[in-house]
């Protein structure tokens, strides 16, 4: 089954890093991994762009179907392979609605954090504003202290509850990347406890990316 599945992926992008993990934890690691350069702009290659006319990061073929967006991807494979693997998704209803909610919030989480770590990129010379750059990283000292409070609150050692699901798989990413650039622990100690557990399950050591290995600073004053 897994070798008729195909991962078009780039190192370092979270919402790749998702769809890897849920390929890892329903026991699917036999699928094709292809990983292309941002820099070459092998994502604009017309490998990518005969199944996402978006030229974008993850592309997700299976057979003849192709799903592009991450959580997307992540939700169908879930659903696909619901009794394969580990289970991502609550059966309780109220427990479901909750991890929803969850996943759907980790966007604005990896949108706030691109909104500080790719200003320059993002933005023109001639547009750029020190003002911006602080009000960018407030808003993500804001969002990252509203997930603490989640964290506090939580009856369990996961984003949502007792079990690790689909809600960590899009959250924990960016939460990873957030440590990696220097986010402080003592600040936000109950995300680290919740990074320190998660990034030693099988599924995470085995997709980290490689070009992580050195911590930065971009993050330290957060």
């Amino acid at each position: 089954m897994a070798q008729d599945m195909t991962l078009y992926w780039g190192e370092g992008s979270t919402p790749c890093w998702r769809v890897m993990i849920v390929l890892e934890e329903k026991g699917l690691s036999g699928y094709n991994s292809k990983c292309l350069s941002f820099m070459k702009m092998e994502h604009k290659s017309q490998a990518v762009m005969d199944i996402n006319p978006r030229g974008q990061l993850p592309s997700f073929k299976f057979g003849d179907k192709a799903i592009n967006e991450s959580c997307a991807a992540c939700m169908y494979l879930e659903c696909k392979f619901k009794e394969q693997g580990n289970p991502l998704t609550p059966s309780c209803c109220d427990e479901k609605a909750k991890m929803l909610q969850r996943l759907f919030e980790g966007n604005t989480l990896g949108q706030k954090l691109g909104d500080v770590i790719y200003y320059d990129w993002k933005v023109p010379e001639g547009e750029r504003h020190e003002s911006a750059k602080t009000r960018n990283r407030e808003a993500l000292r804001v969002e990252l202290k509203l997930w603490e409070g989640y964290m506090e609150k939580e009856t369990g050692p996961f984003i949502a509850g007792k079990s690790f699901s689909l809600a960590d798989v899009v959250v924990f990413p960016s939460i990873a990347y957030a440590f990696h650039l220097g986010l402080c622990p003592k600040r936000f100690p109950k995300l680290a406890e919740y990074h320190n557990l998660v990034k030693e399950r099988p599924s995470i050591k085995k997709t980290w990316f490689s070009s992580w290995k050195d911590k930065k600073d971009t993050l330290q004053d957060i």
